[in-house]
């Protein structure tokens, strides 16, 4: 399992949690039991994806805060449970992961949302998560 697959496994985690109320730590168990690969790279790959996931609901009052801002019109309820997943995941890394590149982030949740979003998916979260890389950028310039 690689990065991206991590990614797209931690969406789907954080989909069915959203969806169901279901217990996080379940849900993210029940899909790695489905998961089939070498036993050092998957167990590096699996400590990525728990800490995505982990990271994400850990931190998703702030996420959704922040992210809340950059949607007119909209709010983060009203937003297709995938999308909302998607810029979860996405604030997550950008706003707490100082180790993956914001470029790389931006590029891997517009992949998602071309995957498992709608057709205007992959705009609305590059618009969305844009913003949210110039708000970090100001306030990292300004030494917040």
């Amino acid at each position: 399992m690689n990065r991206r697959t991590s990614r797209e496994k931690a969406v789907q985690v954080l989909f069915s949690v959203d969806m169901t109320q279901a217990e996080p730590k379940q849900v993210l168990e029940n899909l790695l039991e489905e998961d089939e690969g070498q036993a050092e790279q998957k167990e590096r790959n699996i400590d990525f994806l728990t800490d995505l996931v982990e990271g994400t609901i850990a931190h998703q009052a702030e996420i959704d805060r922040k992210i809340s801002q950059y949607l007119r019109g909209w709010t983060i309820g009203r937003l297709a449970n995938v999308d909302r997943a998607i810029l979860r995941l996405a604030g997550y890394e950008m706003m707490y992961r100082d180790d993956i590149p914001i470029k790389v982030t931006l590029n891997e949740a517009i992949e998602l949302a071309k995957r498992y979003g709608t057709d205007d998916s992959p705009k609305f979260i590059n618009g969305v998560l844009s913003s949210l890389v110039k708000d970090l950028e100001r306030s990292e310039q300004k030494g917040l």
